[in-house]
């Protein structure tokens, strides 16, 4: 049986093991505070320490006490000169309840615990996921298949390599100068034939001299065995990474006229938490970044979040940029493909209709998941309700999401709704299928 002993050094003046008994055991208070420190924080805070209140109730260690409804107990109770019997005893700071009263002091029923951004990032994304990853199934840490790596000294007796097995002992053998059967064979030729002639002292001495060399070679043959466990060897596998399942998430963004900086900060918070979860959840995985006004082009990540961009409105310039990308760096049967986009739902006036049949007769084939988030105005979602109701490019998307389950849509009016609606579009959920 296998021992582990974690040789790791404890963060200064923490204990590692109760750490990670107390992460166990407040889990679901700990990623409620994180959620709610979100929802009200930005979300590109997310990705350091934070310091989260916890209630007191409930964190003690656990501990052993004594059955008093069983066995026999005898206790020795100090008196005293206050009390007697009957006596009401206040609770400390005067109150109703234990602790301190209301509006006097500190209250001590909360502390506030410091996680890690590590710990953070475990927590925050730890039920969410990828929807649909049927290429060979996209994982957190690599896959490892048997490689053979020369030999090894013990193992599984299947594994045994007879070839080098055999010439192992075959040089141990003549090392050792083990006799031969020929040689063995041929002295006991040497006797019958010495036997069958007529007995004399000549004869009966070189008899009794063969035999003991007889005795002798078999004798050392005995001790010097034919195939002895220094010489077998075992075919030797060590384990070789294989690479994971490939995937690449298209990020879509409108930095058209229409954008304004608010319709823009909200759609790069939402990309912001998109490719933190992204890089934090998977090791294998790329992001493309598309950003568009009347044209489309891919930039890196540095341009993606940062500069500043105005123009004309032509969503489908991006979703055929996609289309081209797709086609040239990205094979179907070996990538699974996500694609992100948020928009104001501004478009020209003739365009929603081709990104309608850019999606339902290319996109939304290749794609394992599309998700379209649209970002309105706090004012209009009284207005913008029912799912109906919406832009020209909702209204067409909204055709899309109809007869595709691998399209999502959602509308984000304020910062409170960007972690919400991320969170309805990345939980876990059964594998979709895609029509025909």
């Amino acid at each position: 049986m296998p021992i582990f002993i974690d040789r790791r050094l404890n963060p200064k003046d923490k204990s590692l093991g109760n750490r990670q008994r107390f992460l166990r055991r407040a889990r679901e208070d700990l990623k409620r505070s994180i959620r709610d420190k979100v929802r009200t924080g930005g979300i590109a805070e997310l990705d350091r320490e934070h310091a989260v209140p916890m209630p007191r109730k409930g964190t003690d260690e656990p501990s052993f006490g004594d059955d008093r409804q069983s066995g026999r107990r005898q206790h020795i109770l100090p008196g005293n000169k206050t009390f007697s019997p009957g006596d009401l005893i206040d609770k400390p700071g005067g109150g109703g309840g234990y602790g301190s009263a209301p509006g006097t002091t500190e209250s001590e029923d909360d502390f506030r615990f410091v996680l890690s951004r590590e710990e953070v990032l475990d927590l925050f994304f730890e039920d969410l996921e990828l929807p649909d990853l049927v290429k060979l199934n996209l994982k957190q840490i690599l896959s490892f298949k048997p490689r053979r790596a020369g030999f090894a000294a013990s193992g599984a007796p299947t594994n045994i390599n007879v070839g080098r097995t055999m010439r192992n002992s075959h040089g141990r053998r003549i090392a050792l100068r083990r006799p031969k059967q020929a040689e063995v064979d041929e002295i006991a030729r040497q006797i019958a034939e010495l036997e069958a002639k007529p007995a004399s002292a000549a004869v009966r001495e070189r008899i009794t001299a063969l035999r003991e060399e007889l005795e002798r070679l078999e004798r050392r043959r005995r001790r010097i065995a034919y195939v002895d466990p220094v010489d077998i060897r075992f075919n030797r596998f060590d384990p070789q990474p294989v690479p994971n399942a490939n995937a690449v998430m298209f990020c879509l963004m409108d930095v058209s006229g229409s954008m304004g900086e608010r319709e823009k900060d909200l759609a790069k918070r939402f990309f912001v938490l998109l490719h933190l979860f992204l890089t934090r959840r998977y090791e294998r995985i790329e992001v493309v970044f598309i950003r568009h006004t009347h044209q489309a082009k891919e930039v890196d990540e540095q341009t993606f979040f940062y500069h500043t961009e105005s123009g004309g409105t032509v969503v489908s310039t991006a979703l055929e940029e996609m289309h081209r990308i797709i086609k040239e760096r990205y094979p179907v049967a070996e990538w699974n493909i996500y694609a992100a986009q948020a928009s104001d739902g501004d478009n020209f006036a003739t365009d929603s209709e081709r990104c309608i049949e850019l999606l339902d007769r290319k996109l939304m084939r290749l794609c394992q998941y599309f998700a379209y988030v649209e970002i309105i105005d706090e004012r209009e979602s009284h207005i913008f309700g029912s799912t109906e109701n919406g832009t020209s490019l909702w209204r067409a998307y909204n055709a899309v999401d109809g007869k595709w389950p691998n399209f999502q849509m959602r509308r984000i009016a304020a910062p409170a709704d960007i972690y919400p609606v991320f969170r309805e579009l990345f939980a876990r959920q059964p594998a979709l299928r895609k029509s025909a």
